[in-house]
């Protein structure tokens, strides 16, 4: 399962990166593309923040979470049994992987780098593939947890009912 996990850390992180290269050399920053209509567009802009722009002021601690997170993911999955758990976290690592790329090689420079975002979906912030990807793996990490609750409760209950 490590080297699943660690595959699709890097598959995620180099799309990301090569999506945003393309996308650096196409998209002129501040003016959109539109795709269908106003509502699905690419939209250059760089972002010095997390989620929505916030913490513009904090691109060292975002960094400096992504890189943990990413080396922690690593070090605790030898650990992950459960396949689910394994690709949520796998996801979620591979999206922060491709936005600390950025932090650490884009301007304004190293460890501050501002993170290439370039998806606009109506009204919705600016976004990337690596953003995309932490999304997907929040969800599906967190409903497997879910779901490995519900089945070890679901065995407890039966087991409970033969022993009576």
């Amino acid at each position: 399962m490590v080297g699943g996990m660690v595959a699709i850390i890097i598959v995620i992180a180099a799309i990301d990166q090569l999506v945003k290269q393309f996308m650096l050399s196409w998209l002129e920053p501040g003016v959109p593309v539109p795709i269908i209509g106003d509502w699905f567009r690419f939209y250059l802009l760089f972002n010095p923040g997390a989620a929505f722009s916030m913490g513009q002021d904090s691109t060292w601690l975002f960094t400096t979470i992504q890189l943990v997170f990413v080396v922690g993911v690593l070090i605790a999955a030898p650990r992950i049994k459960d396949k689910w758990q394994a690709l949520g976290l796998a996801l979620l690592a591979g999206g922060a992987l491709g936005n600390l790329c950025d932090r650490l090689f884009r301007e304004p420079g190293f460890w501050f780098g501002h993170v290439v975002d370039y998806i606009s979906v109506g009204n919705f912030a600016v976004f990337n593939i690596a953003d995309a990807s932490i999304t997907v793996g929040v969800i599906i990490f967190v409903l497997a947890i879910l779901f490995e609750d519900w089945g070890e409760s679901r065995k407890q209950k039966q087991s409970a009912e033969e022993t009576l």
